[in-house]
């Protein structure tokens, strides 16, 4: 039988669900059910969340809230989006450029 594959995790999946533990005061085991996940690994996600907001707090800085942290996590997704069109279109333009270079009758 084949090994199992380890599932990773982006950073801000992990974060995302240490907040459904901070903001809402459900207990890990009710959240980690919700998300599928092992419950053991969301409290080391929610443990180093709160000090990473403690460290944060500790500098002065204010922590994101939830509207936030939505907002960032929606425009972080918004420029991986606008860059992969960017590549496309440098690769289009490329591919478009040398067409017309191999055209007869071109310069």
């Amino acid at each position: 039988m084949p090994p199992r594959k380890r599932r990773s995790y982006t950073a801000e999946y992990k974060v995302e669900a240490a907040h459904r533990v901070i903001d809402s005061g459900r207990t890990i085991s009710e959240v980690a059910r919700e998300l599928g996940i092992d419950a053991g690994m969301l409290s080391v996600w929610v443990k180093d969340e709160r000090r990473r907001t403690a460290a944060v707090e500790a500098h002065g800085d204010a922590a994101l809230d939830a509207g936030e942290r939505a907002e960032l996590q929606r425009l972080r997704r918004q420029v991986g989006e606008l860059e992969k069109d960017n590549a496309f279109l440098v690769k289009a333009s490329a591919y478009f450029a040398a067409m017309q270079k191999n055209r007869p009758g071109s310069l």
